[in-house]
């Protein structure tokens, strides 16, 4: 890609041409540009617990299995025989010894490495050097605090450097409480015929549609309520290298929305614990109506724990991945209120769900129109309301009613798209934490 992406953002002017949404030629460079070089997540440590242990998903549009490994590390391949291409694994998920290839029985252990060929004698001395001809492994594989990470890209920063001060933000529903998480109840698969962005850029920042799409289904799961008020003086977008995080301080919203008494009752009895471990300002954030992704393609509920992933399918298709993420330390009880709550909102028949899947499809359907697509679509809204906050690291703007966290993601996509090399990219936001844990520095005004 080069600079002529610049006509369809002007972010200063906070408007975006509808044709990143629909363009083939667009979506076959956002596969080579932002796909195949970020950190993209592949697993959370508690689906593949024990060696052997698999998963089969997706790297943009490249299929890949993750497997750990016998001495505890996890590798990533991809899905595909060197012999003819063929899917080598077609289970989602299970225990193995070896892949094989049901084409012509290329079998590979569980480190991609080629181990042997059907009728292996029909090849002559000198015909195939095995070590050479193994799955091909991803470039690099890191880990932050249980999810798993992989990128294509041997250039590509460190998972650290990648997540940088969002750390700061994800330890919000990562590290709240001692031993981690884990993702339970197995995983959830929807088709939406919508373009990936629009899920992205919804849960990074849109708090707007919410008392209005959502209005019916926050009735439901509060006894008649409408959505939760928010408070614009102390609400906010946060965004760091185009993730980003909105959020309230008034501990509720989410957990209301979640609706299930006992978990409200859970977090009010482990908050001090919270305040303690994390700080007394994300003890206020959690459970607040929040909705955050991880560019490019994550995104996660911290109240409700509804944990996503939007895998492109092309300009107009993606498929949804979703699962429920809880703390390894919650009695059993709790953990299946959750999932319960989760499933009431946030899965596929969910009150919430529905309104979200029915507002993108309709989004990418009307911008494929020929007079349409070439109108402009307004990103304006709090565009001058950036401050400078004590505590909150990133890139700050008052009020959950904003664009901000979106005109940043799309501002990461747009660099992503246009830089020759990762290492060409302009550097928007520069680091307050480095490489230090967040957990350590409760605010920015500690360090």
């Amino acid at each position: 890609m080069n600079n002529e992406l610049d006509k369809f953002i002007n972010l200063e002017e906070g408007w975006i041409d509808r044709r990143i949404f629909s363009d083939e030629e667009i979506f076959r460079q956002e596969l080579e540009q932002v796909f195949a070089r970020s950190w993209l997540f592949v697993a959370h440590d508690s689906q593949i617990p024990n060696p052997g242990d698999f998963l089969t998903t997706y790297m943009g549009m490249d299929g890949v299995i993750v497997t750990r490994q016998k001495d505890g590390s996890v590798k990533v391949f991809l899905n595909s025989c060197p012999h003819r291409g063929n899917r080598v694994c077609f289970a989602d998920a299970g225990n193995a010894r070896r892949f094989a290839c049901n084409y012509h029985g290329w079998s590979f252990d569980i480190a991609g490495s080629l181990q042997g060929m059907h009728e292996e004698y029909c090849y002559d001395p000198g015909d195939i050097d095995k070590s050479k001809w193994g799955l091909k492994h991803v470039a690099k594989v890191g880990n932050y605090k249980g999810l798993n990470f992989a990128t294509f890209d041997p250039d590509a920063p460190s998972l650290e450097e990648w997540l940088g001060d969002f750390r700061w933000y994800l330890d919000l529903i990562l590290d709240n409480e001692e031993g981690g998480t884990e993702f339970i109840g197995g995983c959830i698969k929807s088709e939406i015929s919508a373009n990936w962005k629009f899920g992205v850029e919804n849960f990074i920042g849109d708090a707007y549609h919410a008392g209005y799409t959502h209005d019916s289904g926050a009735r439901a799961m509060n006894d008649g309520n409408p959505f939760p008020p928010i408070d614009m003086e102390s609400s906010y977008h946060a965004s760091v290298n185009g993730h980003g995080y909105e959020f309230g301080t008034e501990g509720v919203g989410d957990l209301i929305l979640l609706g299930r008494p006992k978990v409200i009752e859970y977090y009010d009895k482990i908050r001090p614990k919270i305040a303690e471990r994390l700080g007394e300002l994300r003890s206020k954030i959690f459970g607040s109506v929040a909705s955050a992704s991880i560019f490019p393609n994550v995104s996660f509920l911290p109240g409700i724990s509804t944990f996503r992933q939007w895998h492109p399918k092309g300009p107009w298709n993606f498929e949804l991945k979703t699962w429920v993420i809880v703390n390894k330390a919650m009695p059993d009880d709790i953990k299946e209120e959750i999932t319960k709550g989760v499933m009431q909102t946030f899965g596929p028949g969910g009150a919430f769900e529905m309104d979200d899947g029915e507002n993108w499809e309709n989004c990418t359907t009307v911008n494929r129109g020929v007079v349409t697509r070439k109108e402009k679509l307004h990103y304006r809204c709090g565009i001058d309301r950036r401050i400078d906050h004590p505590q909150l690291p990133g890139v700050v703007y008052r009020g959950q009613y904003n664009d901000a966290n979106q005109r940043l993601f799309y501002q990461r996509w747009a660099d992503m798209m246009n830089a020759p090399a990762l290492s060409d990219m302009p550097e928007r936001y520069k680091s307050v934490f480095g490489g230090r844990e967040t957990r350590d520095y409760p605010g920015i005004n500690a360090l």
